[in-house]
């Protein structure tokens, strides 16, 4: 009985797991159609969040310590090796955590009626920046790129094709749904006047 009553609970608990994962994609006023959601938008911010935290932990502690311990070097060379290690952990990893992250796509939205995109990313404050762009204003880089899918107005932006809600999306987004039209005499004038 108590077997049943829990397999029946279990069911009940995927089908609503299920049914909420299926749903339609929701629609944003301002934006537009839901067309992709990063998967490790709670990662980007959490990571970047604690290097802050810890950034600011070591400007208002090391002095502390260093005073209250009365820790102290007579080599000029150790000394400034010592606070140029603290200084790398306290400045540089935020900086290179938001540089390696700043275009990681939170959201993207799609708005038939204008065919603008809107992109959502976090911003050097850990807040969400919003890029409006067309199709149009999309570059594929001619070179794959570690953290760059493509580019819109100029601004580095990385997605994950396989995390589309519909791959048809994608498609129109990176201009794989054009035709290729090869003018072959254009092609012949052209090499011609070489």
């Amino acid at each position: 009985m108590l077997l049943a009553l829990l397999l029946q609970v279990t069911s009940f608990q995927a089908l609503a797991v299920r049914s909420l994962g299926t749903s339609a994609p929701p629609d944003h006023p301002e934006h537009g159609r839901l067309v992709y959601k990063g998967n490790l938008a709670k990662a980007v911010l959490g990571v970047r969040f604690f290097s802050y935290s810890t950034s600011v932990f070591n400007l208002f502690m090391v002095p502390y310590i260093m005073l209250k311990t009365g820790i102290g070097f007579d080599s000029l060379l150790i000394q400034a090796a010592f606070y140029g290690l603290i200084g790398f952990f306290t400045f540089v990893t935020p900086v290179t955590l938001h540089v390696l992250t700043k275009g990681y796509v939170i959201r993207l939205y799609y708005k038939e009626e204008m065919d603008t995109y809107t992109a959502i990313t976090y911003n050097a404050i850990l807040t969400e920046k919003v890029t409006v762009f067309q199709q149009k204003d999309v570059k594929i880089p001619d070179i794959t790129k570690m953290f760059t899918t493509f580019y819109a107005k100029t601004k580095s932006m990385l997605v994950n094709p396989l995390l589309f809600q519909n791959p048809e999306d994608f498609n129109r987004l990176m201009g794989y749904d054009k035709s290729l039209y090869f003018d072959f005499e254009e092609e012949k004038e052209n090499s011609e006047s070489k």
